[in-house]
């Protein structure tokens, strides 16, 4: 009996249609050994030995697995082809407790029935450098999470945690926001003109950029009257090539543009795709397709669209050291169009194939036009330009998508004239507008300039990506714009008329903003640990872990370089530096004359009146949502003083309105009412008198059942169901009691034989 692991219960299912009654395939659900989550777990004094224990939800797994391997006369290591899948094999061999001689280790880039039987042919042992790359960098960032965290939680906040790629990616967009904050727009006029000829109206923008209105009046006047004609047209042939098969960081790039996928959307669909034998392995930066694909590729184009389409390529892996040679993304087989019955994997799926398809097809072949327009006295010239496509070539099946906004429009539909022919110009306008910021990174452009930079590699984009979002160092959001007034000054005769328009500008979807508290920390460890968050640092500690996959370093001597100074950096900051709030003094008090601050307080982003250092205790006030200490202003700090705004009287009882962890809210009565949309600082004593009716309403609509000897005991409707409350504390009923039914001694019951369902998750909340 064989039996073959691999990582995914998927994959198992696939490859076990290919294989006869000889072999069992199981899966071990990934990694089934790590570091313990508590402690470092290196043993820093023995050349860094981690102290790998089994997952405990893999505990199972591995009994299972024992079990199997006992009985089985050869165990086939079957997990992915890169490093991390090596160190799968690796661990399930010591796990097991596995014998060199009955172990075959087997990779392969398809999940195929010719790929699998050939992996099978071509067995080989565990590559040791490869896992030891992976333990490299396991360790490294163990050891850099474990002693930067406490600095963390002593000098900036509790609960805090840093790791060596995921603050460089922190660094990246804090950065990007501090250059988009310095940034001041340039107001410009860019001036389109329409002209007439043989009947047919086109526009032509000019050739320079206006800077102010008198140069826009100057000009306009200059133009009226003048008459102007076709200075030359320049047609020359061009081509268009496709791109390369894709990569990881190419495929996540352009399923954010075309399919708007995140990252790691993106990868959750291609696994799939790729377990189910669709597509080859998708962690690649390889461009490179086999001989195989490319006469798959050849046989479909010929089918489909010919000889003139075809054009059979290699491409050349750009990408610095490379992981692995690896193939590019493609389908497995070209002549199936349909790579699942799930829309969203069957667009990705359509992505790929048209990518890698297109990639062994002809240039497109076009004219590019261009016309130039000039009058006597004008040194300045008009043009239009044109792209008309001769032959579609790959275009007939896919173009790449682009992160630029285009300021160009290309146009198809030029008009038919001749150098020296005479226009009549018909409109002429100069629309002002205003020079742009850098872009903010969206998850896409983010993992292109990581790629760029050499930090991280296929396997850590997504999830780099996803870590800093879950830490609360950076969020992911769409931000309204903001109205914006522009000029516009037209010809009108012989005079230049302006008027004033409104634009929206500054709107985004789907971009990448840094907290307040990830602004704190980047600021922070990049004084103390500048060179953490080198880019150059970080791209050559991903080299020196090539270095180990191909035997050229042994891992721990590249750990006991970068440890002594990293762990004598530690000491001194814990011991040196000062807490880092990153304070921002926006003013003065004017009835206290004390100063008015925003900074980063123990419990988030707020603004205070004094220092802890007085007399008087300082006043304090949360920050409100879409509100940051970078950017809030002294008017809109001293707003935030004017909560709990105190609405009057009613029934007796004092209605006051705030704004607290959950959001805003009123309290009356001892209890607290949720405001939802409403503002607490110009809610109304109507409003909040509606609220708190609606809320004891619905409160009343939720009682099962209460007693009159003791009223503090209610059965209550909640949201998984009736249970019972006692005071603040809730208990969980028994399925096999009717909850209108239960007596005062039955409740005294429950209560006295079980634990209140909500205490553990205040315990848990207060930890964090």
């Amino acid at each position: 009996m064989n039996l073959v692991i691999v990582e995914s219960p998927a994959k198992a299912k696939t490859i076990e249609g290919y294989l006869g009654k000889d072999y069992i395939v199981k899966s071990s659900y990934g990694h089934v050994r790590d570091l313990p989550t508590k402690g470092l777990s290196v043993d820093l004094e023995n050349h860094f030995k981690p102290d790998y224990v089994v997952m405990p939800d893999k505990k199972k797994v591995i009994t299972e697995l024992k079990k199997l391997s006992k009985d089985a006369d050869i165990v086939w290591l079957a997990t992915d082809e890169d490093r991390e899948g090596e160190a799968i094999s690796w661990h399930l061999f010591e796990a097991l407790g596995l014998k060199e001689n009955k172990t075959k280790r087997i990779v392969f880039h398809e999940i195929t029935k010719p790929a699998i039987l050939k992996a099978i042919e071509n067995p080989r042992t565990i590559d040791k450098n490869l896992v030891d790359a992976q333990q490299a960098r396991r360790v490294l960032d163990r050891i850099v999470g474990f002693e930067l965290s406490p600095v963390l939680w002593k000098k900036v906040k509790p609960s805090l945690s840093a790791g060596r790629v995921q603050s460089v990616t922190v660094r990246l967009i804090v950065e990007r926001e501090k250059e988009i904050g310095a940034f001041n727009a340039e107001p410009y006029y860019r001036v389109k003109a329409v002209f007439e000829a043989e009947g047919k109206s086109f526009s032509a923008d000019l050739n320079k950029r206006l800077k102010s209105d008198e140069e826009v009046n100057a000009f306009l006047k200059t133009c009226s009257g003048a008459e102007f004609s076709v200075e030359s047209v320049d047609k020359k042939p061009g081509k268009k090539t496709p791109s390369a098969p894709f990569t990881t960081s190419t495929l996540q790039q352009e399923a954010a543009r075309k399919l708007g996928n995140s990252v790691a959307q993106t990868m959750r669909l291609a696994q799939s795709l790729y377990e189910a034998g669709k597509i080859t392995y998708m962690r690649t930066d390889s461009v490179n397709l086999s001989g195989t694909a490319i006469e798959g590729a050849t046989a479909e184009i010929l089918g489909q669209y010919g000889e003139d389409y075809l054009n059979p390529r290699k491409y050349a892996t750009k990408t610095a050291n490379a992981q692995e040679a690896h193939e590019a993304i493609r389908p497995t087989y070209f002549n199936e169009k349909i790579g699942s019955s799930d829309p969203r994997e069957q667009k990705l799926y359509e992505l790929i194939w048209k990518r890698a398809i297109a990639s062994q097809m002809s240039d497109a072949k076009l004219m590019r036009t261009t016309i130039k327009i000039g009058a006597a006295g004008l040194t300045e010239k008009f043009e239009v330009k044109g792209e008309i496509i001769t032959f579609e070539g790959f275009l007939k099946v896919y173009l790449e998508g682009t992160d630029d906004e285009q300021d160009e429009e290309s146009n198809d539909n030029l008009p038919n004239v001749a150098e020296g022919d005479q226009l009549n110009q018909i409109g002429l306008e100069a629309t002002q507008k205003f020079t742009q910021h850098p872009p903010r990174y969206s998850e896409a452009s983010l993992v292109k300039k990581l790629e760029e930079l050499g930090i991280g590699r296929p396997s850590t984009y997504a999830p780099t990506i996803s870590t800093v979002q879950k830490r609360g160092y950076v969020v992911k959001e769409d931000r309204d714009g903001q109205s914006r007034d522009y000029k516009v000054f037209s010809l009108d005769g012989s005079d230049v008329k302006q008027e004033t328009k409104t634009e929206n500008t500054g709107v985004e979807r789907n971009k990448l903003f840094p907290t307040d508290i990830g602004v704190v920390v980047n600021d922070f460890l990049q004084e103390h640990f500048s060179s953490i968050l080198d880019y150059h640092f970080t791209a050559s500690v991903e080299e020196e872990f090539d270095h180990i996959s191909r035997g050229e370093l042994v891992w721990t001597n590249m750990l006991a370089k970068f440890y002594k100074p990293f762990h004598d950096t530690v000491e001194d900051t814990l011991e040196n530096s000062e807490r880092a709030t990153g304070e921002r003094i926006l003013g003065t008090d004017p009835k206290t004359g004390k100063p008015v601050v925003a900074r980063l307080g123990r419990y988030g982003p707020m603004v205070q009146i004094g220092d802890v250092s007085d007399e008087e205790k300082p006043q304090f006030a949360k920050l409100r949502e879409g509100q940051s200490i970078q950017t809030i202003n002294y008017e809109e700090a001293m707003e935030l003083f004017k909560l709990p705004r105190n609405l009057g009287e009613w029934e007796g009882n004092e209605v006051i309105a705030s704004a607290g962890r959950f959001g805003p809210f009123v309290r009356y009565d001892g209890g607290f009412y949720n405001l939802g949309d409403l503002d607490p600082l110009e809610v109304t004593m109507d409003q909040a008198i509606e609220v708190i009716k609606k809320k004891k309403e619905e409160a009343l609509k939720a009682i099962i059942h209460v007693f009159d000897h003791d009223p503090e005991i209610k059965i209550l409707k909640g949201r998984y169901g009736p249970y019972m409350a006692v005071g603040k504390d809730n208990y969980k009923l028994p399925k096999t009691e009717d909850p209108e039914a239960l007596t005062l001694e039955k409740c005294l019951e429950i209560m006295n034989t079980s634990s209140p369902t909500n205490k553990g998750k205040k315990r848990k909340t207060s930890k964090k």
